[in-house]
């Protein structure tokens, strides 16, 4: 936006975006005001239509665009006028009412609380806000009380850890006052609901930024306020949630402060106090209540968690073990969605056990587990009149596999077998209905994986009554019982004798409507886990693929059963192996090549769609692991041959659609992998084909292909020429894509995969890419890329950077290790210091934290070819750091302890810990 618009085409724009019914034109006015809020116009415009008052839109839009300005634009505005801005902000708030809109407030406050962070020249904010506004406009004042501490951590307000400490500094001083604020707040408006929310929140927030310390807290007004409230069960709901995330708050706050004992008894007694009135809510079913006093009760629990394994043993236990029985009384709420709150206190007491390795502790927490196992089992029942299979996206499926997660993590204390034996013990109960059936089998479906395969007491007796299901069983107690069969393959691999009887369940079950999907699933696990036993059941199974698409079953649990007879056709003998491979990619080749020739319009996720019969292919290949000697021809070697001519026309004839191609890129991927070396008949014609249509149409997955091919073949000299051409075919397509307008970050993955593609060079070929003549446009092309905050493609670029260095630094003593380590120096002394400059700026202003460690593996080798030299850059990056950066966020000082922590690192690890402390100075 090149000039300030009129105010009353604002105006007409914000109307037409909330009251406009046409979606065009709602979606232009959007477009625009979005251009306007990015302009520096929108400061001017913003302020004089929250003056102005027209309507609620236009002052929400004003709010809203104040506020996005000051989070990422404050920058844009000189130091002379952030004064006028905070004036200006007061005044909107100080002509707030009873009838001002709250979310309008809301986006006012948040601007403020936001100004004031990144205002050092406002040197106490809180008291001036308090001494302006505590008398008269209550509401606000508090709000701006809460938003400002929760600010200091916005990702999109960077503050700098220098600005953090020092505002964190300004609210500890700032403490007492507001506690007395707080207090007169509840004296004065104690029976005004809204108020006293707007007090419990603000609290809320100054202790979990632990400005409040907790020696403030143990005779505070709004703890015992809090208190009060949660003993009451007709308290109303709101007011109930702010007293719980309260106490919450106070208790992670104690667990990282666990020094205050007395603070911590009070809490306990107080939290324990509680367990009357969580009865209360259950008897009145006020399951949001009872989901609170849950809360607590964990939060409780995650707090001592530490103390009572420490202070724990078989003779005597900790005070506060107690709460495990509270926190399991809250398990057994008959409602699921209580009991979740709890896995997490589950997980972190199953992952402490462990790591401790203590028989005391595992027999001391037995009963618990026990008891959480029981809980979940009853949890994990169906409702008795439910007639078929849990839907995918039903909540009570999702919370089964939480279940199904949670039991696995903790059984080892209990024990798999125990477990397995007591669920088998519930389905032998008299008079047991389906659903409770159903819920043991889930149970033990869990835990089968954990049973030794040579257990012989339970397990048979399980699988026997499996196999002797009748007809009319509940068809979800049969599907379950299915899939604990295939989380008892390893078991079935111990014992061959139950293998064709399990193999001849399957694949009936495989045709009944409801359990194929389950078939499906366990015929995969069993194929993969019982290879050796399974060759001579290929016939069957081969007839079994002709049938696959009459039976009931996703296109995935199809591909299952491909990748389960893949592998065992990988263990036949090779003389039986050519056919069935054959056979079996017959089956996928004939229908694809039937769509090629019948000019048939693909329907994504139909059997008109090429994907589906692709990934089937691909499946095959994939995993079928065939084992050669020297010398040997590969078996599949005729097979892929046969099959690429149709790969061949299926480029061509889907050339323009991205999806397809991709798809058949991985298909041909894991030939190539398949054949290895022995694919070489087929490269010439591949490399013709990408290179022609990555010209006409840049699909990355081209570039991948390419990738693929240098990784198997550039090791051989006599290809090395022909890959060289093909990457220099792909640049030019590639940089018009990278060079238009947001190039790099538009098309992520065609940086990605040409990246990868010059790194599998650098591995594989290493000079005769570093004196290729496009490596300096490659380089080029990377120095811009470092900065993209995309994960894999940044992670292809610094690959490419630590292959490139790393590539002249092996230990060889050759003539051409000599000349790949002087190619390296040349190219490191040419292009270090824009390399140090561009990672440095990469790391403080564009990257994740994350994402550091790769940028540090290309720091460490830089400095082991050239440490001084890497020294000198980085000082200068450093200071241009400095000096381009703005705001003051780091000192001289600590930008010179960076520098040094850097240069006395050898690891990658010190160099990233290095690198994290400096962002933390900037963001």
């Amino acid at each position: 936006m090149d000039q300030p618009p009129n105010i009353e085409m604002v105006y007409l724009a914000v109307s037409t975006l909330y009251n406009n019914p046409n979606t065009t034109e709602k979606e232009k006015a959007s477009s625009w005001l979005g251009d306007l809020q990015k302009s520096v116009y929108s400061w001017k415009i913003a302020d004089q239509m929250l003056q102005e008052k027209r309507d609620v839109e236009s002052c929400y839009f004003a709010a809203q665009t104040m506020r996005t300005k000051i989070q990422f634009s404050f920058h844009e505005l000189p130091a002379e006028a952030h004064l006028s801005l905070r004036d200006s902000l007061l005044n909107h708030v100080s002509e707030v009412n009873e009838g001002t809109n709250s979310i309008i407030v809301v986006q006012l406050c948040l601007a403020i609380a936001d100004c004031a962070l990144q205002m050092p020249t406002w040197q106490n904010p809180v008291l001036d806000l308090i001494n302006k506004f505590s008398q008269s406009h209550l509401w606000p004042l508090l709000e701006i009380m809460t938003v400002l501490p929760e600010e200091i951590e916005s990702r999109t307000v960077r503050l700098g850890a220098n600005r953090r400490v020092e505002i964190l500094e300004i609210l500890k001083s700032c403490s007492p006052t507001v506690l007395e604020f707080l207090k007169m707040c509840l004296g004065t408006n104690g029976d005004n609901t809204h108020i006293v929310i707007k007090v419990i929140r603000c609290f809320t927030s100054w202790v979990t930024v632990q400005v409040i310390t907790l020696a403030d807290v143990s005779d505070n007004i709004v703890v015992g306020k809090a208190f009060h409230i949660l003993s009451d069960h007709k308290i109303p709901s709101a007011v109930h949630d702010a007293a719980t995330d309260c106490v919450c708050a106070l208790l992670q706050c104690l667990e990282d402060n666990n020094n205050q004992q007395a603070l911590e008894l009070q809490l306990y007694q107080g939290v324990i106090s509680l367990e009357q009135t969580y009865h209360l809510s259950v008897a009145n079913e006020d399951q949001e209540k009872s989901m609170n006093y849950c809360r607590i009760f964990t939060e409780l629990g995650e707090t001592f968690l530490d103390k009572i394994i420490m202070n724990s043993n078989h003779e005597t236990q900790h005070f506060a073990i107690k709460i495990l029985d509270l926190v399991l009384v809250c398990v057994g709420h008959h409602d699921y969605e209580v009991a979740e709150i709890s896995f997490n206190l589950w997980y972190r007491l199953s992952e402490e056990v462990y790591q401790k390795n203590s028989k005391g502790l595992t027999e001391l927490f037995r009963p618990y587990i026990e008891r959480l196992v029981t809980a979940l089992c009853r949890h994990a029942q169906m409702e008795p009149d439910q007639e078929g299979l849990l839907e995918d996206g039903d909540d009570f499926k999702d919370f089964r596999l939480k279940v199904c997660d949670l039991i696995k993590d903790v059984v080892f204390i209990v024990g798999s077998s125990n477990c397995f034996r007591q669920m088998f013990m519930n389905l032998q109960a008299p008079d047991v209905t389906w659903d409770t059936s159903e819920a043991a089998l889930f149970v033990m479906q869990a835990v089968a994986k954990n049973i030794l395969p040579e257990e012989n007491d339970v397990v048979p007796k399980v699988v026997e009554a499996i196999l002797s299901l009748p007809e009319n069983t509940h068809v979800a107690v049969r599907f379950t019982s299915v899939l604990l069969l295939g989380e008892l393959c390893e078991w079935i691999e111990k014992h061959p004798q139950s293998l064709e009887p399990i193999l001849n369940f399957l694949l009936y079950s495989l045709q009944q409507p409801g359990i194929a999907a389950a078939a499906a699933t366990s015929l995969q696990s069993v194929c993969g886990a019982c290879n050796d036993h399974m060759p001579k059941h290929v016939p069957v199974l081969l007839q079994l693929l002709h049938q696959v698409d009459t039976f009931a079953i996703t296109n995935n649990a199809v591909i299952g059963i491909l990748k389960g007879v893949a592998s065992i056709i990988g263990c036949m003998p090779h003389s039986d192996m050519s056919q069935a491979l054959r056979e079996m990619c017959l089956l996928q080749v004939k229908p694809l090549c039937a769509l090629i020739e019948r000019d048939v319009i693909p329907v994504r996720g139909t059997k008109s769609d090429p994907v589906l019969w692709l990934d089937r292919l691909s499946s095959v290949f994939r995993y079928i692991n065939v084992k050669l000697a020297d010398g040997q021809v590969h078996p599949c070697r005729d097979v892929i041959t046969e099959v690429w001519p149709v790969l061949s026309s299926t480029f061509s004839k889907y050339q323009n659609d991205m999806r397809i191609m991709e798809r058949c890129c991985r298909c041909v991927r894991f030939t190539l992998r398949c054949l290895s070396k022995q694919a070489r008949h087929l490269l010439e014609p591949l490399v013709e084909q990408i290179v022609l249509l990555y010209r006409l149409y840049q699909h990355s997955c081209f570039l991948y292909l390419g990738s693929i091919l240098v990784d198997e073949y550039a090791c051989e000299n006599a290809c090395v020429q022909g890959l060289l051409d093909m990457l220099q075919a792909f640049i030019d397509p590639t940089f018009a894509v990278l060079k238009e307008e947001n190039g790099l970050r538009n098309h992520p993955d065609t940086v990605d995969d040409f990246f990868r593609l010059c790194a599998r060079f650098l591995q594989r070929s290493p000079i005769a890419f570093l004196q290729c003549t496009a490596l300096p446009s490659i380089i080029q092309c990377a120095l811009l890329s470092s900065t993209l905050d995309h994960k894999e493609a940044n992670l292809s670029v610094m690959k490419f950077f630590y292959d490139m260095i790393h590539c002249g630094r092996t230990g060889e003593q050759t003539a051409e290790a000599e000349m790949r380590k002087q190619l390296v120096i040349g190219l490191v002394q040419e292009y270090g210091p824009q390399l140090i400059n561009n990672l440095l700026h990469a790391c403080v202003f564009y990257l994740h934290t994350y994402m550091l460690s790769d940028v540090a593996d290309v720091f460490v080798e830089l400095m082991n070819t050239d440490r001084v030299a890497v020294g000198s850059w980085l000082e200068t990056a450093v200071q241009s750091l400095q000096n381009n950066s703005g705001t003051v966020h780091a000192t001289h000082q600590q930008l010179v302890d960076f520098h040094i922590s850097v240069m006395r690192s050898d690891t990658s690890k010190s160099v990233t810990h290095a690198l994290k402390d400096l962002l933390r100075l900037y963001r």
